[in-house]
Order: C-alpha cells, then structure tokens, then sequence
C-alpha cells in the first residue's frame, strides 16, 4: 500500500488486475486485524490511586488482589433452594428477599400515615424567569399544621403540555441549595453540636450552595420537573437514639427491636410521601417518577425503589456500601467500618455482620434485582474506591438474570465499560472521570436514560 501512496508514477505500472488483487488481500489482513485487536479496555481502578489509598495503612481493601473469595446468594433460587422459573416464582422470591432487607439490613418501616395532609403554600407560573413553574408544598404527617412536616420544592418546565415526568430525590442542605431563587424557603436544619441536638434556620448566604449538583435548568429544558425534599427534615443525619425526626411518631415506647427501621429506611420513607404528594398534582405523571439519590441519599433511592414498586425508575449515583456495591467483596467502605461510622442507617441486625458479609443471606445484587423489570441506573465515579465502583458493576450485572428472566434486555455488558461509556439497557451503568460528586455528565446520563423508557417528554 505504500507503493500506491507513493505517487500517480507507481500506480501507472501496475494493470488494473494486480492493483484489484492487491486491495483485495489489504481488505482481508484488515478484516483479520480487526477481529484479533483488542477491544476498547474496560474500567480498571487507577493503579496510582490504589497504591496511594493502600499506603494509608487503613484496613480497607482496595486492591483487586486482595478481594476475598466469595459466593453471591442465587438471585433465581429460593430459600428452600426451588428454583425460580417463571415470572410468577420470581414474585414469590421478591417477597422473600425483600423481607430480608428489612429485617437484616434496612429495617421495617411503616406505611402511609392515615391523617397526613398537603397544602402548597407558593405557586408562581413564571419563576426561574420564565422558565418555570414553583411549588413548594407542606406535607403534614399528622394533619396537624403545628405537627411535623416536610417540606417538597417542585419545578416544572413551562409551558409543558400535558403531565410531565419527575425526578424526584433528597437533598442534603435544604431546598434552598439546590437553586439560589430567593422564594425558596429557608430550611430549619437540626444539628448536634457537642452533647445538645439545636435547631437552627439555615443562613441566607447558603442558598444555592448546593446548585452544581441539581442542574435545574437543564432537567427542565429537557421536559423534565425536579421534586425535592431536604433529607433532615426526615431524619436528622446523626446518632441521637432516634429521638428526633420521624421515628417518635410511629415508634412504639420502650427498647427497639433489631429489625427496627433505622435513617435510611427513614429518608426512603420520606420519599414515598414526596411521592403521595406528587400522585396528586394534575401537573405530574406520577407513572413517571424516577427516585435519585447521591452516596448515603443513592443507598436511600435503591432502598425507596425496592420498597416501594411505584416508582417507574431507580438510580443510584455513587451509592457504595450498603447501596449498589457488593458487601461480600469488602472494597473501600466494609459493613463493619458502616456500622460504626453511621450506628443510625441502618437496622440493629445488620451489626451481625461486622466482618462476617459471607453470613448474609443476601447481597446488594439482590436489592438492584427488586427494582425488575422497572429502569434502574447504577452509576459509579473513577476516583471513588471507597464506593467501589467494580462492586457497583457486578450489583447491577448480578441482577441480570432477573430482568431476562421477565422478558427485558437486562445490563447490555459482560464486562465493565471503559470511562464514560454508558451501557443502558432496563440496567443501566456508568462509570465517569472524576470523584464522588452528582456531576452534570451524571445528570444527563439519567435524562437520556429516562428519554429511553420514559419516552421524551
């Protein structure tokens, strides 16, 4: 092939029969090449970073090489170890697996309360400049307007026809982080500070301190509304005997017992009432509602999506230990390491598994397996090992055999995908550049996700 690049004089001497034989035999050791070539490599933790993370002398794992042996539960075999054949067995093996979420990990939670009721306090049909309707609405948890509440902030896209698909999720800060509109109201944030639990209105200068991670302008030019509550007004974050937020109210008197509900069971409750909420509003397509969650709030939306089956779509952005990421492999973040860190997320009888993941009767695989055959999105960022981004792959892959099983395409991957290569079938996943963050990139990825089985909007 040289020879023909070589100029007008070569190409002269040869006959029009040699120059055909010679395409011929490049197209073939082309063809040849290509099939023996490799292909595009998938993830691999970056080795620097591993070494650097190991060098710390800390007892979490983070190198492949040291991963224990394990065996994951079958998703498609029951307890008593019948086999799961059919759509109408894979509904008597959720049950069971969702039964043991709750009382070996999660907790129980209750259902909906009786007397709640909702008053939207702020509606304007041109807020954002134009760009969208505002509400923001009271949930009162006991119909009591003095009681508890939680307060939801809703945008949707103006001038939408017709109802409009949601993104709801929780919020870390207050409603008024997630955009600087000065009409949100502030949040009331309870906080411990040394042995005393205050209450406190969050600051002024706070306001869209959060906005990087709820792009709002784009969510609404793409037909999308956003739905918000602030995860404290659920569940103060912090290990306080569960004296305040939600747990009083339906808590019995006395000791817990050990499948009691802990924070996380709390904020994927709390979800569920922002969904109550949301079947309500003729502006919403509460058939259309995908639950998000970042890190702690990312376990939340998994556990929100498997309890609660109306919710049409479930992501988890970098969710980690007790979220998407395998608890048998013991990467980064560990069961142990959890429990003591976060005593408040989870339920009593999860602490019987400190550095005994191989006792569970059941694994993160199975959680991504509840949400079949409704979308679920597992996401996973680059540099963060202590979420264990390979973990999150395999969660979502061991969840496969379910959705096919019920007639979907499943994960479309054998293998991890490479940076910023998002494979979306009924499962979703991506793994991005970058650390523990909900980023734009991630955002849009769930857009076009929704996009996908959704329809756009």
């Amino acid at each position: 092939m040289r020879m023909l690049a070589a100029g007008p004089e070569c190409v002269e001497v040869i006959s029009c029969l040699a120059l055909m034989a010679m395409l011929a035999v490049a197209a073939l050791a082309a063809d040849a090449a290509g099939a023996d070539a490799p292909k595009a490599a998938g993830w691999t933790a970056p080795r620097a970073l591993v070494e650097s993370l190991t060098k710390r002398g800390s007892d979490a794992i983070y190198d492949e090489a040291n991963v224990p042996a394990y065996t994951l539960p079958e998703a498609l075999r029951m307890a008593d170890d019948t086999p799961v054949a059919d759509a109408d067995a894979w509904r008597g093996r959720r049950a069971e697996v969702l039964r043991l979420f709750e009382t070996e990990m999660y907790g129980r939670a209750p259902g909906r309360p009786e007397k709640m009721t909702f008053k939207v306090f702020d509606e304007a049909r041109d807020a954002l400049q134009g760009k969208a309707v505002r509400k923001q609405v009271s949930i009162f948890l006991t119909g009591d307007e003095a009681g508890p509440r939680l307060d939801l902030l809703l945008y949707l896209p103006a001038g939408a026809k017709g109802r409009v698909p949601v993104f709801l999720l929780l919020n870390f800060n207050g409603n008024h982080t997630v955009h600087a509109d000065p009409a949100i109201r502030l949040a009331t944030q309870v906080v411990r500070n040394g042995d005393k639990v205050v209450e406190n209105r969050a600051p002024e200068a706070s306001r869209g301190k959060d906005s990087a991670a709820f792009p709002v302008e784009t969510i609404l030019a793409r037909g999308y509304a956003l739905a918000t509550i602030y995860y404290g007004d659920i569940d103060p974050d912090f290990d306080d005997g569960f004296k305040n937020g939600v747990h009083p109210l339906f808590d019995k008197p006395g000791d817990r017992p050990a499948d009691a509900w802990g924070s996380i069971a709390a904020w994927a409750w709390g979800l569920g009432r922002g969904l109550d909420y949301l079947e309500t509003d003729p502006a919403v397509d509460a058939k259309r509602v995908a639950v998000l969650g970042h890190s702690r709030l990312g376990k939340t939306s998994l556990w929100a999506g498997a309890a609660d089956e109306r919710f049409a779509m479930v992501i988890s952005n970098d969710s980690g230990c007790g979220g998407a990421a395998l608890s048998r492999r013991r990467c980064g973040e560990a069961v142990e390491r959890i429990n003591k860190s976060f005593p408040h997320w989870f339920c009593g009888n999860f602490k019987k598994y400190n550095a005994k993941e191989g006792d569970l009767p059941i694994d993160q695989h199975l959680l991504v397996a509840l949400m079949a055959p409704r979308p679920v999105y597992v996401a996973s960022a680059d540099e963060d090992l202590w979420a264990d981004p390979r973990g999150e792959f395999l969660a979502a892959k061991g969840a496969d055999p379910v959705y096919r099983l019920l007639g979907t395409e499943g994960l479309p991957a054998d293998d991890m995908p490479p940076l910023d290569t998002p494979v979306m079938g009924a499962i979703g996943y991506h793994v991005r550049r970058g650390g523990h963050a909900l980023s734009e990139y991630d955002w849009l990825r769930y857009i076009d996700f929704a996009d996908k089985h959704f329809g756009k909007p």
